[in-house]
């Protein structure tokens, strides 16, 4: 089928993309009884109950949380670029940077995450989560992978997150020697997922890179300005179907080598997570939902690492307040009725609603597009 684009002037085209809150899904089979949907998800050795993976933020994740987060069923991602491996007891930056005014916030978070890395605390730090039974996930970004991914795989991680605003499978660099991804994941012996893509382009040439798993989107929710800064923007639903798309193709020309589509930023309310199942996500990773839980390290508040960018911040600290504990964020009991808490039971009911008893089969519901500017 063609793609329609339309004209935006008369030199220049585009193609329409689609929002979350541009599609609905559409019941048009048997239901079933939620006790007998499965949300299980596995990626490489490694099985879940939920398909969810706590987003690599220090707003979102300490170690403590990514142990709590794993023996709820996801899997925590601790950023190893954040403060827990930058300072020793980072306790207290994390209360300054959720109650510093607004207006002093970016400069405050620019000289506090100017301490350098220290690779013993990303060692310990990961041991943590170890000692602990849980799954172990590290992120760093591509610009320093090369530098500290030694450190990380010896201190015996299981998945290793390359995650970035957008990443590429060969970045060009005339100052540095750029990041092979290909090389670098053939030669590393824990499964990779890399991203952002938001093209099928983009994510085919990761695919072929040998990740596990591909993220989509630039992690742009709640606290990121990448729009307003590079004018860079994603759609999620389009940009999840495209690299969905791009899995399946990848499925055929590599002899039935699955890669993992993991949806990545837009999905603070649990109607965008069912949305990008739909779509064709195998799991979703979260951010500002985590950060709303009592036990967040932001205090309610959020930030990613583009907020404290020495050079061009493009993200900001964001007011997201607090839904309740992380157990009722991720299942409930509700205590109110906006998507905030119980992302499981409303994932389980969804696909209960529409007939699936797993979430392989519901990436085949109808969608339809349904702005809610139009009614």
């Amino acid at each position: 089928m063609a793609v329609t684009e339309i004209e935006i002037g008369r030199g220049k085209r585009g193609r329409r993309a689609y929002s979350f809150d541009d599609i609905a899904i559409v019941p048009s089979r048997r239901t079933r009884a939620p006790q007998d949907v499965s949300l299980s998800w596995q990626i490489d050795a490694y099985q879940f109950e939920l398909p969810f993976v706590a987003a690599p933020m220090d707003s979102v994740m300490s170690p403590d949380t990514a142990i709590a987060f794993g023996r709820m069923g996801g899997l925590g991602v601790v950023d190893l670029e954040g403060l827990w491996t930058r300072y020793e007891d980072p306790a207290p930056l994390l209360a300054e940077i959720a109650t510093i005014d607004a207006t002093a916030a970016t400069a405050r978070m620019q000289e506090i995450y100017a301490e350098p890395i220290r690779p013993e605390l990303i060692t310990a730090r990961l041991k943590q989560v170890r000692e602990a039974g849980v799954v172990v996930a590290g992120a760093l970004s591509p610009q320093l992978t090369q530098q500290h991914w030694k450190t990380v795989v010896d201190a015996g991680v299981d998945l290793f997150v390359i995650r970035g605003t957008t990443v590429s499978a060969e970045h060009v660099s005339s100052e540095a020697e750029p990041l092979n991804l290909k090389r670098f994941i053939y030669e590393l012996d824990v499964p990779v997922v890399v991203g952002g893509a938001a093209t099928y382009t983009a994510a085919l040439h990761l695919m072929r890179t040998g990740a596990a798993g591909v993220l989509v989107g630039f992690g742009g929710g709640a606290a990121a300005t990448t729009r307003e800064s590079l004018g860079i923007h994603a759609p999620m639903a389009s940009a999840i179907a495209d690299v969905a798309a791009a899995r399946r193709d990848y499925l055929d020309e590599s002899g039935g080598r699955y890669v993992h589509v993991i949806a990545d930023g837009g999905m603070g309310k649990s109607g965008d997570v069912v949305k990008a199942v739909a779509c064709g996500a195998d799991a979703v990773m979260l951010g500002a939902a985590l950060a709303r839980a009592q036990e967040a390290p932001g205090r309610g508040c959020h930030w990613g690492p583009e907020a404290h960018h020495e050079e061009l911040p493009r993200g900001g600290r964001v007011d997201v307040g607090v839904a309740g504990t992380l157990q009722e964020i991720i299942h409930g009991p509700s205590r109110c009725a906006d998507g905030t808490t119980n992302f499981a039971g409303a994932l389980r009911r969804s696909m209960a609603t529409t007939g699936y008893s797993d979430l392989k089969e519901f990436q085949r519901v109808e969608v339809i597009v349904s702005p809610y500017a139009a009614g």
